[in-house]
């Protein structure tokens, strides 16, 4: 049952809550918060909100930048992570226009709600499950330096096969060898197991966490499949968990894509399914991998669509050194079972009509959350609209290794963008399917390209120490 101000009030009381924070959601996808006085909040809280300018998170300029934050009560919890006691509540932006305010389309989580009831629309599907799976690395030393005299970052996490020759007992794991390495290698084990008990207790509940390949300290917790808007908050909430308890350990957590060189990228792989009625809609017994025709054609409007969303998906210049052969990464575009190397994989072990499904493999954490997810989905029902069977157009299946196929075969496959420069281009392109119903607004897009478009053209600009290593003698 959907909570009220009054019961927010009354836990503040049972609580003896002295602060209550509202977290706000930017262009970025990262939290922003305003805090007030837990006596403040009051009825009239839920009504007039909380007072703040809009383009300083990054979106559109609009006539009237000044919004109110809107709190959601549903979303109230304890932070773990404040010594004060604190609530802390999560909501949509609305811009003031007497004599009501009305919601701030460009507002991420405005958009997943939009793309919600669209696809409601469709007569397709009421809901969309996601289950993303979070990797990152934990380090123990962590700094960097972007200035004109110095252009530098440097790392360093105990386990590292770097520290070989450093007293540490011989604790080293060998370079790609992580996964699922045991104790006394796994050194994190107890930070990610009270990760993984937070986000139980934050309403998230978790599947398992591991170590995984990355041999300086890469882990993955997965948690279970989730309603798509409230997956999208709670994704929110465990990148919160990941870096607050590391620094709670003296580490620090990123799910930067690639934060190592030589090293597996961070990824944030998508699962996805379809339930209409509470039944699932992507199930066939009869289908290729037990998927459905409708199921197939969503696929097809993923990778349709996969360049444009790649600007979505993977918002930053990061995200394409990541995308690269033999780290597990995907970089063809086309569908398959059990393939890593292929943007989109079945996953075999999903045999229960209710569980039957894909995971898209290109997407990473530095993605808007409500935007990737919103995205994907506009992208899929745009696939099931236009019936685009992926295997009609060339997409596979691919039942092979993509990376050890002959120059000559990989020539005649499709590959992503190799430059977030390049998937700006394709959304720049094509954008339709995410405006359709009004879901993206057009000038959130053409906002969103500028400030990426920005982004690139700076850190284009930045001398980097590779590059000395090659240049600096000729």
């Amino acid at each position: 049952m959907s909570k009220t101000a009054k019961d927010i009030i009354q836990f503040i009381k049972d609580n003896d809550i002295k602060m209550v924070d509202f977290k706000m959601v930017d262009i970025n996808g990262q939290y922003r918060h305003v805090t007030i006085p837990a006596p403040n909040f009051t009825e009239t809280t839920m009504i007039d909100g909380i007072g703040f300018d809009a383009s300083n998170y990054g979106y559109a300029q609009v006539e009237k930048s000044d919004m109110v934050f809107i709190p959601d009560p549903d979303t109230a919890q304890i932070d773990p992570f404040c010594g004060i006691p604190t609530l802390s509540m999560t909501g949509n932006a609305m811009i003031i226009d007497y004599p009501e305010n009305k919601p701030f389309a460009q507002y991420p989580r405005n958009i997943v709600k939009a793309a919600e009831e669209y696809m409601k629309s469709t007569g397709v599907a009421d809901t969309m499950m996601i289950l993303p799976e979070f990797e990152f690395y934990v380090f123990d030393n962590v700094n960097w330096s972007v200035q004109p005299h110095t252009n530098k970052f440097e790392i360093d996490a105990e386990m590292a096969h770097w520290n070989s020759d450093v007293n540490n007992n011989g604790l080293v794991v060998p370079k790609q060898k992580h996964y699922h390495i045991a104790k006394p290698l796994d050194r994190t084990y107890e930070c990610r197991s009270e990760m993984s008990l937070l986000m139980e207790e934050a309403g998230i509940p978790i599947k398992y966490h591991h170590p995984e390949v990355g041999a300086a300290g890469q882990f993955e917790i997965e948690p279970k499949l989730e309603q798509m808007s409230k997956m999208a908050d709670d994704t929110m909430m465990i990148k919160y968990i990941i870096h607050n308890t590391a620094l709670k350990y003296g580490k620090s957590a990123t799910l930067m894509p690639k934060p190592v060189s030589g090293e597996a990228g961070n990824g944030m792989h998508v699962h996805m399914l379809l339930l209409k009625d509470g039944e699932p809609v992507f199930s066939d017994d009869n289908g290729y991998s037990h998927l459905s025709q409708t199921a197939h054609y969503f696929m097809g409007g993923l990778l349709k669509h996969i360049a444009s969303l790649c600007a979505i998906t993977n918002p930053s210049t990061n995200s394409f050194k990541r995308l690269v052969p033999g780290f597990e990464a995907p970089v063809t575009v086309g569908y398959a079972t059990s393939n890593r190397s292929a943007v989109i994989r079945i996953p075999a072990y999903a045999k229960t009509p209710h569980l039957r499904r894909f995971e898209i493999r290109n997407p990473d954490a530095t993605t808007n959350p409500y935007f990737c997810y919103a995205a994907l989905l506009m992208a899929g029902l745009d696939g099931i609209k236009n019936k685009i069977d992926p295997h009609e157009n060339g997409w596979g299946p691919y039942d092979m290794n993509l990376y050890t196929l002959s120059e000559e075969e990989k020539a005649k496959l499709t590959g992503l963008p190799v430059r977030l420069e390049d998937a700006l281009d394709a959304l720049e392109a094509d954008h339709d399917y995410l405006t359709a119903g009004g879901v993206f607004p057009e000038e959130l897009l053409k906002n969103f390209i500028s400030v990426k478009r920005k982004e690139c053209a700076e850190i284009a600009m930045i001398p980097t120490p590779a590059e000395f290593e090659r240049y600096y003698n000729i």
